[in-house]
């Protein structure tokens, strides 16, 4: 069975294991460790731990434990002094202290919820995302740069990890064997980009011999991505790598409901989109197809992040991607 590697974080990559756990259960997740909002950056900033709310939701993801256990790994208390926390990023940080190691706690965590595959951080290095803006502000902290407008600082001139982090040794060992490597959907400055921040990433993947696939995000962020078409994620992903690497990249080609597009353009955000002329001369094949979820989730109120109302189906996706990945 061929072994895959996802790269990610967030609800993009829960995703697209979700669906690809369906036909492969030699999956490898590779997780951004820069998550500081939300529960997971209390937990940081009081007990001096490392982010466990991407690493959760790849466990559940890929776990083949009952419905309820993995509906408890996502519960979130509603009031008391637990108000906002998910009992997952508990329980990861209370085996954290336990076993002294976080690593050792996504493995046990792993065991108990029975994952189908691996979950494994891209770094074991205690580090936060930071961006310098053109004006020479330094924004520290993703959840600060998440809701950050580059825009109207007229760009930015570098994103870059705070102290400087290296590449866990399994995550490179991951890349080197996996046959298949999957990059994306996910916050694109926030959650795709830190990833390749960090110490020997991109040159593990450029020495790769997998095949690399790229799902583009379906809207755009606000002052970050404005205007983006799916080229422009592509290409700077791959400047952020060091060069060309994609073999085939995914994109939406469908256009949601008009009153989710409305809500979505009140905002500031838009249905990112392409031109066929983007395309002339590429160096990777292009999968197009309707990939918007007919589900719209909802929110919990306790829950103090924004979530998006257009995403990714994880079944349309895993049977494309099941085409290509024979």
């Amino acid at each position: 069975m061929k072994k895959i590697v996802t790269i990610g974080g967030g609800t993009g990559q829960f995703t697209v294991l979700s669906g690809l756990k369906k036909f492969n259960n030699n999956l490898t997740a590779i997780v951004n460790m820069v998550d500081d909002g939300g529960s997971t950056g209390v937990l940081r900033d009081e007990l001096g731990v490392l982010p466990p709310g991407d690493i959760r939701q790849c466990l559940v993801a890929l776990s083949r434990s009952s419905e309820e256990m993995r509906k408890l790994f996502n519960y979130r208390f509603e009031k008391g002094s637990f108000k906002g926390h998910s009992f997952g990023n508990l329980f990861l940080t209370a085996l954290e202290k336990i076993s002294g190691s976080f690593e050792k706690a996504v493995e046990e965590a792993a065991k108990i919820l029975a994952i189908s595959g691996r979950v494994i951080p891209v770094t074991i290095n205690d580090t936060r995302l930071c961006l310098r803006l053109k004006n020479g502000q330094i924004i520290r902290g993703q959840s600060k740069i998440e809701n950050s407008f580059f825009k109207k600082h007229k760009g930015f001139t570098k994103l870059f990890l705070e102290p400087k982090a290296k590449i866990n040794p399994e995550a490179k060992r991951a890349i080197n064997e996996a046959d298949t490597i999957i990059i994306g959907p996910g916050n694109f400055y926030s959650s795709i980009i830190p990833n390749f921040l960090v110490t020997g990433m991109p040159e593990a993947i450029q020495k790769s011999k997998a095949v690399k696939i790229y799902i583009c995000n379906l809207v755009s962020k606000p002052g970050q991505t404005d205007d983006f078409r799916v080229s422009d994620y592509v290409r700077i992903i791959e400047e952020y790598i060091g060069k060309p690497i994609f073999n085939y990249v995914f994109f939406n080609n469908k256009k949601p409901s008009q009153k989710i597009s409305s809500r979505y353009e009140e905002e500031g955000e838009n249905l990112v989109w392409f031109n066929n002329s983007d395309f002339k001369g590429i160096h990777y094949k292009t999968v197009s197809r309707n990939f918007i979820s007919k589900k719209v989730p909802t929110r919990n109120q306790v829950d103090k992040m924004k979530r998006n109302l257009i995403r990714h189906d994880a079944k349309k996706l895993a049977k494309a991607l099941s085409l290509i990945i024979k």
